[in-house]
């Protein structure tokens, strides 16, 4: 994510800001311009719904009246809704179908967690202009249902278990408890698991719907990741029995990875939203990156480009190898483990590329020639077995 300043006195503020430590004015995020914005009021909301609500005028998208979303009363959100808009949620908070019961107060501490992942989620997607139907919209469209587990209120009821079906998406809130979340990880023997982790992963399996199913790359996605045909449930069960082949690493990001092709493009679309995301907080930086290895003469990775606006993978695999060298090694400096544990062979830059590819093609309402998108992840696999730095794991 980039960096973000009040347009007013020129502070540095937090994507989650909501008044400017400095100047003391409002803030809030205006998804149309991608900015985190200083306000100033300008009379209340006439929306029948929002109860004379305080409109504003944002600095950052000066054409336009806004108001808070209504999740900003649970102190739960910080995005601007258009006052002219029907809506009295913002773009994100609009797929919420189910949240927990907020008068509880544990309830709500773990609601407000688990949404700011969510905006960093959605932060990404309108980036990256994916399609974000609403169940409103469309049947399948996009959902979320946050969940209290049985368990946690001693009542009978199926466990909740975070996944994916049909648009919409389930979280059990329990994630949002750091110390639950890291039992579950070392349950699972997981190198990695945060909210926005879950969110970037299940919302992979929400565009192979999109992206993949019923398009001209099928095939192509089946050369890559396998035949997403075979039994689901069999196959989840089949790895958690006997884990993942000894040899995962190199065909795979991740050991679940290799659970099924669906969760293989999951995983591996998660992988791509860290890439671009980290990679433009590099950019703001203007990241010079170069390891001073023995007998190594090649010029620094300069990190100066936007990651969310470039159709060049190659670029941001060049970026992204050194730069994860970099940071995982500054982790270890800290007595922290790697911040990216995981290893990009070819094969999982060539699946990468066919993200890529898939994301592009819905950005431009085009589809790219199937010969093309192999030429690109050709292209890709060659760039791995080209790079001489790979992220330390250990």
């Amino acid at each position: 994510m980039k960096l973000f300043q009040c347009q007013a006195c020129d502070q540095p503020v937090t994507f989650e800001a909501t008044a400017c430590e400095s100047c003391a004015r409002r803030l809030g995020y205006a998804c149309a311009v991608h900015e985190v914005s200083a306000l100033e009021p300008m009379g209340l909301s006439t929306h029948p719904s929002m109860g004379g609500a305080q409109t504003f005028h944002a600095y950052a998208d000066s054409g336009r009246r806004y108001r808070y979303c209504n999740n900003a009363l649970s102190g739960a959100c910080n995005w601007l809704v258009p006052e002219d808009s029907p809506d009295i949620f913002c773009t994100a908070c609009r797929h919420n179908r189910v949240v927990p019961d907020l008068s509880q107060a544990w309830n709500l501490t773990r609601w407000r967690q688990i949404e700011a992942a969510k905006r960093r989620l959605f932060y990404s997607l309108l980036r990256l202009q994916l399609p974000l139907a609403t169940r409103a919209q469309y049947t399948d469209g996009l959902a979320f249902d946050f969940l209290v587990d049985p368990s946690e209120s001693f009542s009978y009821g199926t466990p909740v278990l975070t996944g994916h079906i049909n648009g919409l998406i389930t979280m059990n809130i329990a994630e949002a408890d750091d110390v639950e979340r890291e039992r579950r990880r070392i349950l699972f023997g997981e190198h990695y698991r945060t909210l926005l982790g879950h969110f970037r992963h299940e919302i992979g399996h929400y565009f192979w719907y999109l992206l993949v199913m019923n398009s001209p790359y099928l095939d192509p996605f089946r050369a890559l990741f396998g035949d997403e045909s075979r039994n689901y449930v069999r196959a989840l069960q089949d790895h958690y029995a006997h884990g993942a082949p000894a040899d995962w690493e190199d065909s795979y990001v991740s050991a679940y990875a290799t659970a099924h092709p669906w969760e293989d493009f999951a995983e591996t679309f998660a992988h791509y939203l860290h890439i671009v995301d980290t990679v433009e907080t590099a950019s703001t930086f203007e990241l010079h990156v170069r390891p001073r290895l023995r007998n190594a003469m090649t010029a620094p990775t300069v990190i100066d480009f936007d990651p969310y606006d470039t159709q060049d993978l190659d670029r941001l695999i060049e970026a992204w190898l050194p730069l994860t060298y970099a940071i995982n090694s500054l982790s270890h400096s800290m007595g922290q483990p790697a911040l990216y544990p995981f290893k990009l062979t070819p094969t999982v830059i060539a699946k990468l590329a066919f993200v890529h590819e898939r994301i592009y093609a819905s950005r431009s309402g085009t589809l790219p020639d199937p010969g093309e998108a192999g030429a690109e992840m050709l292209r890709a696999v060659i760039l791995g077995l080209r790079q001489k730095v790979a992220a330390p794991t250990v």
